[in-house]
């Protein structure tokens, strides 16, 4: 069996990618673009397996799209390539237009042509499962209530906008050309591997510098946080198990408030980083730098997740309470200085392509 992975260099679908590799005897292509989240880093040890194949390619390039499919005959498509970032898509929207609304099209129609020219049992076996989130669903202030498959899509940045187009085209392309579709939308993800720009990482890197460690409003926004290793698990359930045209919500059953997660990593780094040299400025421990900033424009104050559809469907629950996966979290990133530093040098741009099985 083989499976396409779209953004498979990025933070989750790397997480996807190894998972596929280390857990299965599934052959993975990874189909991506290489922008300035990608990081063919993240997969340390995909060149030298042989069920794996890179290509880099953009998926806004439907002429490399057929390519790719014509050249690998996939049995499944897991569709995780977007832009993704809320902070970027307010600064300059009309990247994730492209990449997660266009692109996403292209993706469609390059699978359904793909599909409809399968025949038999292959054709009858194949799948395309679309990855998207829950911002998509709006804001969960003032209630107790939890996203479920059948919250109505109320987006609130150009961000979950544009992913809440992409996954109504991935719907009308299973019912108007039954193309066969699943769709998971899933809560905020944590682990190694991740792009310093979001809270997490930004968080640990800042503090191991001596940095002021900014906290949007007054950080009483909460979110459902889903370690990405249990996530990249319950995505590979999904596609080779879930029911077709259905919708799984996945998420950690850990709400917290984002001040919370930065005094928890700060109590963490105070633990397992307390001999760094960079650990504390000026004498000051991790939390005394953190710093409230303007709250960022349209600020969904609430998501949490109700994940009971896919424990029930499917048998998947996390494995990692946030506890034990943000300590896990926070150990990494002091274990390897050598990704991050790159990252954060930009040198992982500069060798990257150059990896086992290019095309």
């Amino acid at each position: 069996m083989k499976g396409i992975v779209t953004g498979g260099a990025g933070f989750i679908g790397s997480a996807v990618v190894r998972h596929i590799l280390a857990d299965t005897d599934v052959a993975v292509v990874n189909v991506d673009a290489l922008t300035y989240a990608g990081n063919l880093e993240s997969i340390p040890n995909a060149a030298s397996s042989e069920r794996y194949t890179f290509a880099h390619v953009d998926i806004c390039d439907l002429a490399a799209l057929n390519a790719v499919f014509a050249q690998h005959q996939p049995d499944f498509v897991m569709h995780l390539a977007a832009e993704s970032h809320v902070d970027r898509s307010i600064d300059g929207p009309g990247a994730f237009i492209q990449t997660n609304i266009v692109g996403t099209y292209n993706m469609l129609e390059v699978a359904r042509c793909y599909w409809q020219g399968l025949e038999g049992d292959k054709k009858a076996a194949f799948r395309f499962h679309h990855i998207s989130t829950d911002e998509v669903y709006g804001d969960l202030h003032g209630t107790t209530d939890l996203f479920t498959e059948t919250t109505s899509y109320e987006p609130s940045s150009p961000y979950s906008a544009s992913k809440a187009s992409s996954d109504h085209l991935v719907r009308a392309w299973g019912r108007t050309f039954g193309l066969p579709i699943i769709v998971t939308n899933c809560s905020n993800n944590y682990g190694p591997y991740h792009f310093p720009e979001k809270l997490v990482p930004h968080i640990i890197l800042n503090a191991l510098h001596g940095k002021p460690l900014p906290v949007y409003g007054d950080g009483s926004q909460i979110r459902d946080w889903l370690y990405v290793e249990d996530h990249a698990r319950a995505l590979f359930k999904v596609v080779s198990e879930g029911r077709l045209g259905e919708t799984y919500n996945i998420g950690g059953h850990n709400e917290k408030r984002n001040i919370e997660v930065v005094e928890t990593i700060c109590e963490l780094l105070e633990e397992l980083a307390a001999e760094n040299a960079h650990s504390r400025a000026n004498g000051k421990g991790f939390k005394d730098l953190i710093s409230f900033v303007k709250d960022r424009p349209g600020h969904d104050a609430r998501y949490a997740i109700d994940a009971s559809k896919i424990q029930r469907e499917l048998g998947w629950t996390p494995q990692e309470t946030f506890e034990s996966g943000i300590r896990k979290t926070v150990q990494w990133y002091l274990d390897n200085p050598q990704w991050w530093q790159r990252v954060l040098s930009g040198d992982y741009k500069l060798d990257r392509i150059g990896d086992k099985g290019v095309v």
